[in-house]
């Protein structure tokens, strides 16, 4: 499961071979969550209201790459590495 970003103690994988809908897995000091693509948590056990809100912000500033990434592995390509939170 590649590591897409990390950034503030947080991880961003994304799975190969995923089914839909389109989304993304964080982690957070050993909590897991499963995001859609505009950073809601749709399962999972992330309690940090800090980390869900830079996750949710993150997710939203990279909603563009999220997609082009979740096309490239549905297509057997390569992930990219996305931009942390600064």
């Amino acid at each position: 499961m590649p590591v897409i970003s990390a950034f503030f103690g947080i991880l961003i994988r994304m799975f190969f071979k995923e089914h839909e809908p389109a989304h993304f897995h964080a982690e957070y000091q050993g909590q897991l969550g499963k995001f859609d693509l505009d950073g809601k948590m749709i399962a999972g056990n992330i309690r940090s209201r800090t980390a869900l809100r830079l996750i949710r912000e993150w997710a939203r500033m990279h909603r563009r790459e999220l997609a082009a990434n979740w096309k490239n592995m549905k297509a057997g390509r390569p992930l990219e590495r996305i931009e942390p939170l600064e």
